[in-house]
């Protein structure tokens, strides 16, 4: 499963690095239809996790993992001899979905296949993604290099090709038994229910995908705010930008096990949000003083400003997995976590807004108000998820079939 996931995040490293340059000289589309193309796919995204946890509760995940990989096979190929926009728009859209429900059931597969062990397989899986990402980025440089349209071509080809062999591999792995739809059942013909709990009426868990969003803010800080604040408002050379993703990649490939095994108990994962919020508001603090800053002091504090990022991402990939899980009713994991994979989604098309529309107009004060704002909210996600624990796991308590029992009489 994890070579799996290596080939698939491989290609989606290929797609990132070249697909904006395909549609500008191979389709020949301009900045603003490409723009539109990019939004109208981060907004089919968002629907794409809860719509496989709602499909995972039915059928088994394995096939609907395949299904989503051989969906970009299909979509991805058909790029390569489409050139209409209205045709693009929901080929590149379709495309997006797949890619964030196939996350999404990744992350069901994983939860059901690792049990207890979940933070370790989260961790490798966390450094196979860094690692395949990185590999793709490099077979993209090498295409782009060449610059010509078959060039571009072999690049998308490739991107198709690694779904294929993803769902060969996931084909061939062995699912463990749906544990959500055999709880669904046990529950139904114990209460008389028609299914099982549902995560859209259960504001408990939608308040944790809700406050999770501006837990997810780094990805947009390393991949947005980084670059485009050393460009638009420091003296430090442009130079450096790949100096941040190369910081990023190492670190996580190195740290990512160390860390998960610090905070794999839920409430560990807990104290996580708190470390996170902190570790922001250290980030946002350095990149406000680069600005005016030397050459020297403003690549300096830029650096350190992409290791913490990169400290918060590694607290963030342990908090959100494991509280997503743990925070979820056992028997409706597949539909709660598909609910919670948004949490990513919306933030990916939410975040570089918030940062080129708020943050980089206001300034070194939009930094350190979006610091604090993280960290303020950090401590509300945690004290909720606190609160919350102790309801799931009250019943694993001496007291609480006492509590049951008298209730129920």
């Amino acid at each position: 499963m994890l070579f799996a996931q290596l080939l698939d995040r491989t290609g989606t490293g290929v797609w990132g690095a070249s697909s904006v340059l395909y549609f500008t000289f191979v389709i020949g589309l301009d900045a603003g239809r490409i723009g539109l193309l990019l939004a109208a796919a981060a907004v089919a995204g968002i629907a794409g996790s809860p719509l496989a946890g709602h499909l995972a509760g039915r059928f088994p995940v394995r096939s609907l993992l395949i299904g989503c990989h051989l969906l970009r096979l299909g979509t991805l190929g058909a790029l390569l001899v489409v050139t209409r926009f209205d045709v693009l728009l929901p080929l590149v859209a379709v495309t997006y979905l797949g890619d964030r429900a196939a996350k999404a059931l990744e992350m069901l597969f994983a939860t059901r296949v690792a049990g207890e062990r979940r933070a370790t397989y989260q961790a490798l899986s966390r450094s196979t993604a860094n690692a395949g990402y990185a590999v793709g980025a490099g077979i993209a440089a090498a295409g782009l290099a060449l610059g010509t349209r078959e060039a571009y071509q072999a690049l998308i080809l490739a991107d198709a090709l690694s779904f294929l062999a993803a769902a060969a591999l996931v084909g061939r792995t062995r699912e463990p038994r749906a544990e959500g739809r055999v709880a669904a059942g046990a529950g139904e013909r114990a209460t008389g229910r028609t299914g099982a709990p549902s995560p859209w009426r259960d504001r408990g868990y939608l308040r944790f995908v809700l406050l999770d969003i501006p837990m997810n803010l780094d990805d947009s800080i390393l991949a947005v705010g980084l670059p485009l604040w050393l460009v638009t408002h420091t003296d430090a050379p442009h130079a450096l930008i790949p100096a941040f993703l190369v910081i990023n990649t190492v670190l996580v490939v190195v740290l990512q096990l160390r860390v998960s095994a610090r905070y794999e108990q839920p409430r560990q994962a807990a104290a996580a949000v708190s470390a996170y919020g902190l570790t922001m508001l250290a980030c946002c603090i350095l990149l406000a003083l680069t600005a005016g800053a030397g050459a020297v002091a403003a690549s300096v504090a830029l650096l350190a400003a992409a290791v913490l990022v990169t400290a918060a991402e590694l607290l963030r990939s342990v908090s959100s997995w494991e509280l997503a899980v743990s925070l979820a009713p056992e028997g409706a994991r597949a539909s709660y976590l598909g609910v919670a994979g948004m949490a990513q989604s919306v933030q990916k098309s939410a975040g570089p807004l918030l940062l080129t529309g708020a943050v980089m107009t206001a300034g070194p004060v939009g930094w350190i108000v979006l610091g604090a704002g993280i960290a303020g909210l950090s401590v509300v996600q945690r004290r909720s998820a606190v609160r919350r624990l102790d309801s799931v796991l009250a019943p694993a308590g001496p007291t609480a079939p006492s509590r049951s029992a008298a209730h129920a009489g």
